[in-house]
């Protein structure tokens, strides 16, 4: 009568031919090495010693298909493949070139900018955290592969022992003028392996690895949104110190105007109201300095937090923000996100280490085989410790065993890890969704807002000469002041609403960088950028 569960997979076909049909095979040469080895043994307790440990392998033989022909069945691996279709192209757009694999040294050619970035990258509170959790899966590697290694340790065992008169060890001690207080003196080396017959314990190892790679890609995906939002809120810095300027400017007109205006009004050829009006719009421009300046102090600090240091004045580039030009993305196609961002391939790495863990919950229904032993010396009189072979302790014993009462615990444990396999099936789909939902939208506001600025640049042009004809009918008394008002009100929110619409363009290219996959790479962290992972850095990765 058998207890082979009939095969339910490829892998079971092979677990199940090895229990059939190996065991008898090494039955039989293990019964071979143990007559060889008592034709070689000299000594009558050196022939014991030998028997005893070819007993041992014997029994471990015997025990190997006894715990392997009551294999439960496992359940049937149910594959759960993630959708990693894309669209051939972002809203028509497609490129061979992909500026998303341009190093941010490369893209970025502001030296204050290039400063700050480097300083984040050394110093951020935030991405230190993310590198320390690439340090602990790494550890996780080695606790992995650890455990499928042979484990031998050291012992000393000392102590007494007293043994009643009247039993069998009691009355022979009796008779061989042995005392009834025995001391014990044990010195050992003890070692112990389980032996990793389907491989659940490396693939637990090699999910580990995985997991490891992933932290790193996690890493990598936090430099890429450290980097955008550095970059951002720089330009959103100069922005503001030409939106300061824009006001100072306007304060200056505004304090003519209102002389000009006082000057009428003593002349006799303007009422009060105009002065009035003049020195309130006086005053609300000099309120809006304030605010900016309250803004560009936040900024600086913000910037000063994300590159990890105490408030200090941020240094940048004088040139016109206006005259800045956007740099010209290339956008790829859509497939080659799947290799540029790294959130993406943070969440296939995880899908990876997902399935290792299904397949190992389901060798779990498996029986565990192991081995156990120890060799030292074992005497009661400390004089006679070294003295062998009559004091050598050897023991060696093989162990087979195979869940019975517990299938709910490891069904239990297989079930919930196909959930999570499908889980992360769910947010790697997602990820892909997500970055190419983020590219689309950012090309699509690249290329609005490039359009936008050229019309909004001939706002502020017409509202110009608007600006100078209404001051100069005004100085001729051939004018309103609302027409003034009203002309250099408009002019001062267009070139502010002009300066916004800079700003926003450049942020927009810095977040398609991002989304594009680009920041990430030569950032000089360690471990390496990518996949590629240096084996000096963890010696489990790859194995």
């Amino acid at each position: 009568m058998s207890w082979i569960a009939a095969p339910r997979a490829v892998g079971d076909a092979v677990v199940h031919r090895l229990i059939v049909t190996g065991w008898t095979k090494c039955f039989k040469e293990l019964q071979a090495k143990m007559n060889k080895i008592s034709e070689i043994e000299s000594g009558a307790k050196t022939g014991r010693i030998g028997l005893s440990l070819t007993a041992t392998f014997l029994a471990l033989v015997v025990l190997m298909p006894i715990g392997c022909t009551r294999v439960l069945k496992p359940p049937v691996r149910v594959a759960h493949t993630p959708n990693r279709t894309v669209p051939d192209s972002f809203d028509g757009q497609g490129d061979t070139r992909n500026s998303g694999l341009i190093p941010w040294r490369d893209f970025f050619v502001d030296a204050p900018l290039v400063a700050l970035v480097d300083a984040a990258l050394q110093h951020n509170q935030e991405l230190n955290l993310a590198i320390q959790e690439t340090v602990v899966a790494n550890a996780e590697i080695m606790a992995r592969r650890g455990e499928y290694l042979p484990k031998v340790g050291f012992g000393v065992e000392s102590g007494s022992e007293r043994v009643g008169k009247f039993t069998s060890q009691g009355q022979s001690d009796e008779l061989t003028g042995i005392g009834s207080n025995l001391q014990k003196y044990q010195p050992a080396l003890y070692a112990s392996w389980e032996i990793d017959v389907w491989g659940r314990l490396r693939n637990l190892a090699k999910a580990a690895s995985h997991r490891y790679l992933a932290s790193v890609e996690g890493r990598n995906f936090m430099v890429t949104r450290l980097v955008s939002e550095i970059s951002s809120s720089y330009y959103e810095l100069l922005a503001l110190d030409r939106q300061l300027q824009i006001i100072t400017d306007n304060i200056t007109l505004q304090e003519k105007s209102v002389e000009l205006a006082r000057a009428q009004f003593e002349a006799g050829r303007a009422t009060s109201v105009a002065p009035a009006r003049f020195e309130a719009t006086l005053r609300s421009m000099q309120s809006s300095q304030y605010k900016i300046q309250q803004r560009i102090v936040e900024t600086e600090n913000q910037l000063n937090f994300l590159a990890g240091r105490f408030p200090t004045r941020i240094d940048r580039a004088r040139t016109n923000f206006l005259d800045r030009k956007p740099a010209a993305m290339a956008v790829g196609v859509p497939a080659e996100l799947l290799a540029n961002r790294p959130d993406v391939r943070q969440a296939e790495l995880e899908l990876k280490a997902a399935g290792l863990d299904v397949d190992a919950a389901r060798k779990a229904f498996y029986p565990s085989i192991g081995i156990e032993s120890v060799v030292g010396f074992q005497t009661f009189d400390l004089a006679k410790l070294v003295n062998t072979p009559d004091s050598l302790l050897l023991g060696l014993a093989g162990k087979a065993l195979t869940p019975l009462l517990n299938r709910k615990g490891i069904t239990a444990g297989y079930y919930s890890a196909n959930s999570r396999e499908m889980q992360a099936v769910l947010r790697y789909e997602r990820a892909v969704l997500t970055a190419f939902v983020e590219v689309s939208n950012r090309v699509s506001l690249t290329r609005n807002l490039s359009q936008g600025y050229g019309l909004k640049q001939q706002q502020v042009d017409r509202l110009a000469q608007s600006v100078d004809i209404s001051t100069e009918l005004f100085n001729l008394n051939r004018a309103e002041y609302l027409e003034v008002l009203t002309a250099r009100h408009e002019y001062l929110e267009s070139q502010l609403e002009l300066v916004e619409m800079k700003q926003q363009q450049m942020v927009a290219t810095v977040t398609l960088y991002q989304a594009l996959g680009g920041g990430w790479r030569s950032t000089g962290l360690q471990p390496p950028d990518g996949a590629d992972v240096d084996p000096t850095f963890t010696k489990g990765v790859k194995k």
